[in-house]
């Protein structure tokens, strides 16, 4: 019984270890490509490291400070509707700190750390970059610049940022709050998920409606012009077929206005109004000259010449 039991352990632990996932540290093996940029062939990158150079109005280096910044998809399970995130959102040094960031990938698939809006003529493009397909690690250093402001942190492969993988640094105190920071400043745009499928297609099915009593209004009409029935000249003049027609084109234009204004301000959807109103007068006045146009030439046509 206790052999079963120690080969049943053994088997466990050798199992648990073969299915851990070892977090691989690629800053040793990173080759330096000069201008602070260096590149790790399976796929580990750091672009605006810079260990020595003083930015503008920085006499000395205030403080050295190290952060380890860890992201994936876990993080994100306290922020509903987030997919991926740090597992810190917002940072805080001290103008002309240099400051190391260790930062661990614990997801499959490749995560970036980027620091935008540092100075061009000592950071390339004015950001700080690191990006490494993990699960891995990759370390990099850059010196913060002087004064107070508020810098954007976040993941630029595709969506990750838009799925939560954002974040601010704030040097000194910095000049504001970005939006849309999970867990620190509200969403431009508010995730609701006390709407359900009624709400949010009500609009959509109040036009379906509509149009399609002003498609069966037009089938009728057609119809009782085919059949010269006597009461066709009725139902023309209650609904005639240019109404339906206008009526039907009325409304799927108000439908696709509808959609397009959704959302906007009052002054936004009467500047967007205007705009469309300066094309349709556009359209009515092209439309008058090729008449005019067409007229004129038809006349000289029917004129004898001289």
């Amino acid at each position: 019984m206790t052999k079963i039991l120690s080969v049943g352990l053994l088997t466990i632990f050798f199992t648990a270890t073969l299915m851990a996932e070892e977090i691989e540290d690629h800053t040793k093996m990173l080759m330096d490509h000069g201008d602070g940029h260096l590149m790790e062939m399976s796929g580990g990158m750091v672009m605006g490291q810079n260990t020595d150079k003083l930015p503008g109005g920085c006499d000395s280096i205030s403080e050295t400070k190290e952060v380890t910044v860890h992201a994936g998809h876990k993080y994100a399970e306290k922020f509903p509707g987030r997919m991926y995130t740090f597992d810190t959102q917002e940072f805080n040094f001290k103008p002309c700190t240099k400051l190391t960031v260790h930062f661990v990938n614990e997801d499959k698939i490749r995560h970036q750390w980027m620091m935008h809006g540092l100075p061009k003529y000592l950071y390339p493009k004015g950001m700080f970059h690191l990006e490494v397909s993990g699960p891995a690690k990759i370390s990099g250093t850059l010196i913060l610049p002087p004064g107070d402001k508020t810098y954007l942190i976040h993941c630029d492969i595709a969506q990750h940022m838009e799925k939560g993988m954002k974040a601010q640094l704030k040097v000194g105190d910095g000049d504001g709050d970005l939006p849309s920071i999970p867990g620190v400043t509200a969403f431009v745009v508010p995730d609701d998920y006390n709407a359900g499928p009624a709400e949010v297609f009500a609009a959509a099915k109040v036009t379906e409606t509509e149009i399609a009593a002003a498609n069966e209004s037009l089938a009728l009409a057609e119809a009782a012009k085919k059949t010269g029935n006597k009461a066709a000249p009725q139902v023309d003049s209650f609904v005639s077929g240019t109404t339906v027609i206008g009526l039907a084109v009325g409304l799927i234009v108000s439908a696709a206005l509808g959609r397009k204004f959704q959302g906007k301000s009052v002054a936004e959807a009467a500047s967007e109004s205007f705009n469309l109103l300066k094309v349709f007068i556009g359209f009515i006045k092209g439309l008058v000259l090729r008449l005019f146009n067409l007229i004129f030439s038809s006349k000289n046509k029917i004129l004898p010449s001289k």
